[in-house]
Parts: structure tokens; C-alpha cells; sequence
């Protein structure tokens, strides 16, 4: 007796052979060619940098292994140059570290994010220390963040709740998960208006205004 789950069909066989053949084109091993390919169509979808490359390449290589070694061959013949193949994307300015990290840094900060998480995020990325200090914001910047996150929260003057002690300490808290300083998240919480907020930052734009062209860094 045929189970009636048991797909017989000319159909239905066609539609697994089909599946199967896609799997295996899918998986078929790398070779230095086809991981070039992989890099270079990454590239083009997804901005990234060196170290993130790098990383995705040898998740690839893991999980289709290598062209013409079998399971468990570890030979010095068996190794991609994945490293060379991402030095030669850098030297061609498809790969490019600190334009990656300051697009990365005014979308998180343009989301309400604090410098710290910035730094987090980009040290996660495979960023060196030196690219990452020169995306920190300026006091300006940082100021606009955080406020921007207080409308979106409902912080301090933006809050529709009657502000205590316990609410207070609360979004304190959040801010500074967010990565925003003490300073900064407790200035939000003490403000009694929206005006008090917009003074604050005015101070941080005048201040800046006031520097030489080029002096306010990356911001």
C-alpha cells in the first residue's frame, strides 16, 4: 500500500531532481576563481569593510570547501589566498576601512546611537583603533544624537509621563545603553523644557562654529 504523503508523479520526481541539482550547483566547491567571484559580488551588494570580507570568504570556504581535496585534506595546497584576494579589493578602492566606518557611524549616529556604541559597532568590523578614534563625534554631534533618541523615547522634557526619581533613573539608564556619556543622558533628564534641550545644544553649534575650517573633525 502507497502512502497517500508519498509524492509518485512524474511531477513531483522532476520538482526533486530539479531541487537537488540546484543544491549541488550551490554547494560545488571553491576555487581561487570562484571565491574572487564571490568577493567581488559581495562587494557590489554590501558595503563592508576588509576584516568583514575576509571573515564572510572563510565562512564560505568552510561551508563549500575546497576544488579537488576531500573531506579532512588540510594540505598547504588546499588553502585559498582569501587574504590576497581582499588586499588586492582594498588596492582597487572596492574595499575601503574608513569610508565604511564613517558611513557606518553617521547612520548610527543619525539613529540616535551614542559614540560608544559607534566605537562598539566598528570594532566589531574588523576597524583599527586609529580609524575608529577619527569617526568620534564632535560634542555637536554627539548632543544632536541623544536628543534624537529622547524625542523618539519620550525622555525628559519629551516624556508625556510625570517625570520621579525611579522614571528618571530609568531612561538615564537606556541612554547610556545606547551609548551616550553620564553627562549627556542626565543633561536630557534635568531639562524642564524643550527649550532648555534646544539651548543646550545651541551652546555645542557655537562652540563649534567657532573653530577653523577643518577643526571640527570627521562631523
Amino acid at each position: 500500500m502507497v502512502s497517500g504523503d508519498t509524492d509518485l508523479s512524474p511531477s513531483g520526481s522532476n520538482k526533486r531532481d530539479e531541487g537537488s541539482r540546484r543544491k549541488k550547483r550551490m554547494r560545488r566547491p571553491l576555487d581561487e576563481t570562484a571565491l574572487r567571484d564571490l568577493a567581488l559580488s559581495y562587494v557590489a551588494r554590501f558595503a563592508t569593510s576588509g576584516a568583514k570580507l575576509e571573515a564572510y570568504l572563510a565562512r564560505k570556504i568552510r561551508e563549500r570547501g575546497v576544488a579537488g581535496v576531500e573531506d579532512g585534506d588540510g594540505g598547504e595546497d588546499a588553502r585559498l589566498d582569501v587574504r590576497g584576494i581582499v588586499e588586492r579589493l582594498i588596492e582597487l578602492g572596492y574595499v575601503d576601512d574608513a569610508a565604511y566606518a564613517k558611513a557606518r557611524s553617521r547612520d548610527l549616529m543619525a539613529r540616535g546611537y551614542g559614540a560608544r556604541r559607534v566605537d562598539q559597532a566598528l570594532y566589531a568590523a574588523g576597524i583599527d583603533e586609529e580609524v575608529r578614534s577619527d569617526q568620534s563625534p564632535s560634542e555637536a554631534v554627539a548632543r544632536r544624537a541623544v536628543i534624537l533618541l529622547a524625542r523618539k523615547r519620550g525622555f525628559g522634557p519629551f516624556s508625556r509621563k510625570e517625570m520621579d526619581q525611579k522614571l528618571r533613573e530609568k531612561q538615564i539608564a537606556a541612554m547610556i545603553r545606547a551609548g551616550h556619556d553620564f553627562t549627556a543622558a542626565r543633561a536630557i533628564v534635568a531639562a524642564e523644557s524643550e527649550e532648555e534641550i534646544e539651548q543646550w545644544l545651541a551652546e555645542a553649534e557655537e562652540d563649534e562654529a567657532g573653530t577653523g575650517p577643518g577643526e571640527t573633525g570627521p562631523w
